[in-house]
């Protein structure tokens, strides 16, 4: 069974960086995508950066510029450099994994998320 965990997540002043890390288990195949969506407080789940296995990045507006993802295809670990953290950037952020199983079909995989929180 395929699983996500995630790690790194903490509290931060403005300003300040953090890593997020993201381990799976339970395939050994690569995820066509990997990444990271985030959940504010009061509102919906949004996609903050996604990789895929190709190389092609995603990411939200706000994280342009500040945001850098990764990811280790042999491992199938994903990373998220966060810079110049914001107030707005705190919420729960949660790893994401998609992959094309034997029965042709796409499924997605969520971690159980990891807080961020950034304060003045």
């Amino acid at each position: 069974q395929v699983q996500l965990v995630e790690s790194g997540g903490g509290s931060v002043q403005t300003g300040e960086s953090l890593t997020l890390s993201c381990a799976t288990t339970g395939t050994s195949k690569p995820f066509d995508i990997m990444g990271w969506y985030r959940q504010a407080p009061g509102k919906q789940r949004e996609l903050a950066a996604t990789l895929g296995i190709g190389g092609t990045a995603k990411y939200a507006d706000s994280a342009k510029g500040r945001f850098i993802i990764s990811r280790d295809n042999a491992k199938n670990t994903v990373a998220l450099q966060m810079n110049s953290l914001e107030e707005e950037d705190t919420g729960a952020y949660y790893c994401y994994a998609g992959i094309v199983n034997e029965d042709i079909r796409y499924v997605d995989y969520w971690g159980q998320g990891i807080q961020v929180t950034v304060s003045p």
